[in-house]
């Protein structure tokens, strides 16, 4: 039973990862095309990262039949007096791992780089270069130095990629050693959960607390969980599961009223132990009474990449294509519905910003849904184009976060689950309205197939529909937005049937 570097990253998040990883793959969620979008984007920046070593030797495979001669050609080439090798794979008993880069000292040892697409060194790249030091070594040669080659968060492109300044390289060699008794003593663990017969506990409080949530996802496909079960606490940690499990409490509404929680999952607790809505009236009515009419409710649907696609974009920047703004003229009128979507392969700015100009105007309350996002896209396409920063800066000016009363306890529902995201307030307040009867119903789908179909020059067929998609997609998340601001306006009167907070 060999362990690559990636079952063993597997048994630190969770040892059941590993277990069905080899023995129940079958179980575990299939990698959807919003997990291969983010695979591909570290692909694209491994393939720059690369061009930082000119005259390397690259080997890697295309199928199974490479995969299997990939250890011989490794030897090969190191025994050939490759100089630097992309892509080796070395092998030592019952481990086994690919390196990204690996270049040869004058002494014959070597240095070795793991390319991230992360803007940091983070502590999973560590224990990632900690194993392949223990494979390489294992395998008779010495490893000196070690970098982690990752996104310099910093690079704005102006004309070509340039490689050497997208990426950035960290040298972690003495955090790499200080990890030698951790690796070996989790390897064998490893390696004797992969051979036993028997699956780990899938508990979610086995976790490392890194991994906790992806695993907490995993675990719901795996377990029967009730709707309301500690797993759906808001935020949950995993030293907090462990805790709740040691107590034999299953439910939300069975946690103690003496548990620690923060002060979201306090008013998810309370609400669930209640079964009632809570709502502020009075300050709701303070925030409503901020807003100036017109009100335009805006929503962005954005880019963002690891390798910027225009000149005056960094990595990871969320740049709009798209947005949807419906505007209420007065109190009890009826909203009316404006939009734009970019559909050619350039950048969006500046046919967007134009029609956003013609369409908001210069008074009124500005409403979004976490304000962060939508300012810091505004004060990104002013600063790209300067001749628009005056107007996103006034825009921004008159921004009101809509989401203000749920994220600071003005109203709390349940079936919030503790969230103030419009995706769990929504369905709540106004069942009517649902992001599921969509063809894409994610901002990360939205991002991928609109890239794939503008910017990429793929899905010729599906096109057109993919544009639909989007337009229906956009427009529900201000539509929403005007629900449920309709619904405060009711419901800070004390409407009939919620319980008002004094």
């Amino acid at each position: 039973m060999q362990i690559s570097k990636s079952d063993y990253l597997m048994f630190l998040k969770h040892p059941a990862w590993l277990w069905l990883k080899k023995h129940s793959p079958e179980k575990l969620p299939p990698v959807t095309d919003d997990i291969q979008a983010i695979f591909d984007a570290g692909f694209l920046f491994e393939s720059y990262a690369e061009q930082l070593f000119p005259d390397a030797t690259r080997l890697g495979f295309d199928n199974f039949d490479e995969y299997r001669t990939l250890t011989a050609r490794t030897k090969e080439a190191v025994d050939s007096g490759a100089k630097t090798i992309i892509q080796g794979r070395f092998e030592a008993g019952n481990i086994t791992c690919i390196c990204d880069v690996l270049v040869r000292g004058d002494d014959g040892s070597f240095d070795l780089y793991e390319i991230k697409s992360s803007t940091l060194a983070k502590p999973e790249h560590e224990r990632d270069l900690a194993f392949q030091v223990e494979v390489i070594e294992g395998a008779g040669y010495k490893v000196d130095q070690v970098f982690i080659i990752h996104v310099n968060y910093e690079y704005v492109k102006n004309g070509e990629i340039e490689a050497e300044k997208l990426a950035k390289t960290t040298e972690v060699t003495d955090k790499i050693k200080k990890l030698k008794e951790f690796t070996q003593d989790n390897i064998a663990k490893a390696v004797g959960v992969a051979k036993s017969k028997e699956c780990p506990s899938i508990s979610p409080s086995n976790s490392s607390p890194g991994a906790f949530s992806d695993w907490l996802d995993i675990y719901k496909t795996l377990a029967e969980i009730e709707e309301y079960s500690i797993y759906h606490l808001c935020s949950p940690k995993v030293d907090m599961i462990s805790q709740l499990e040691a107590l034999g409490v299953s439910r939300i509404s069975e946690i103690p009223d003496d548990f620690n929680l923060n002060e979201k999952q306090r008013r998810q607790v309370h609400a669930t132990k209640n079964n009632e809505v809570f709502v502020n009236s009075q300050r709701i009515k303070e925030f409503l009474k901020t807003l100036k009419f017109p009100l335009y409710f805006l929503d962005y649907e954005t880019l963002s990449s690891v390798v910027p696609y225009f000149d005056g974009l960094g990595p990871y920047k969320q740049l709009p294509f798209q947005y949807s703004l419906h505007v209420l003229d007065k109190p009890n009128g009826d909203a009316k519905h404006f939009e734009y979507l970019h559909t050619e392969n350039s950048n969006p700015i500046k046919p967007l910003t134009k029609t956003l100009k013609s369409q908001i105007g210069t008074e009124g309350t500005v409403l979004v849904w976490f304000e962060g996002f939508e300012k810091s896209c505004n004060e990104l396409m002013g600063k790209i184009h300067p001749e628009y920063e005056k107007f996103y800066h006034d825009v921004n000016a008159r921004v009101v976060d809509l989401m203000t009363p749920f994220s600071t306890g003005s109203y709390v529902h349940k079936d919030f689950f503790g969230s103030a995201s419009i995706k769990k307030v929504l369905p709540a307040l106004i069942p009517e309205l649902s992001y599921k009867d969509l063809d894409i119903n994610q901002g990360a789908a939205a991002q991928r197939l609109w890239t794939d179909a503008i910017l990429g020059g793929k899905r010729e067929g599906e096109k057109e529909k993919i544009l639909s998609d989007l337009s229906k997609y956009c427009e529900l998340d201000t539509l929403a937005m005007v629900r449920i601001y309709q619904h405060l306006v009711e419901i800070s009167g004390e409407s009939d049937g919620v319980k008002v907070e004094v």
